[in-house]
């Protein structure tokens, strides 16, 4: 996993035994936890239907690719309205994503993250799924960015799901992001 990451070995005078250096090519390090963070956002946005944020993920002439449902999406401005026609679709939509590869190529790389999904359609279409995303990454100015994410499906499970998306609230949940405190209004503890 850490194969960009460069590794001494030094040897204790009292002993035999080889202990490795913690690794220390520190901007691959930084590269990798700032693409992580990049999936992580992607997720994000898309469970908050954020899809300004979402578009603002990719580089300007960036792809979103869905052969599988069938979609093509080539820029910012057709991701954001691409999405937003897809998530009109949607009564809920739960989406996990896990950690895959990254290999860093100096201010490009590549790599894929695996993704758990739960959705209902309004149509009443339904189901379970398992994906990866095949991701391409640029080093930009405003830090790292998706080039292309295409979505392949590899299991499907279609039959219905035996939970429901909550009611809508009235009212926002209370948050402690950024920066937010939340307070009891009585006086006790």
């Amino acid at each position: 996993m850490w194969r960009d990451c460069r590794r001494r070995n030094y040897r204790n005078t009292d002993t035999t035994q080889v202990r490795e250096e913690p690794m220390s090519d520190f901007q691959a390090i930084a590269d990798r936890v700032e693409i992580e963070a990049l999936r992580g956002e992607f997720t994000d946005a898309v469970m908050m239907r954020d899809r300004a944020r979402l578009a603002s993920l990719f580089t300007p002439d960036g792809a979103l690719r869905m052969p599988n449902i069938p979609a093509e999406m080539v820029g910012r401005e057709e991701i954001r309205t691409g999405r937003e026609r897809l998530q009109s679709q949607w009564d809920f939509f739960v989406q996990t994503t896990h950690p895959g590869t990254i290999e860093l190529d100096g201010d490009t790389a590549t790599g894929r993250a695996y993704i758990q999904e739960l959705a209902r359609t309004r149509d009443g279409r339904q189901g379970l799924n398992y994906a990866i995303y095949h991701d391409r990454y640029q080093r930009t100015g405003d830090g790292w960015k998706f080039t292309e994410r295409v979505y392949e499906i590899r299991y499907l499970d279609a039959s219905p799901l035996a939970g429901s998306a909550p009611p809508p609230r009235r009212e926002r949940p209370l948050s402690r992001w950024r920066g937010t405190r939340t307070r009891r209004k009585d006086n006790g503890p």
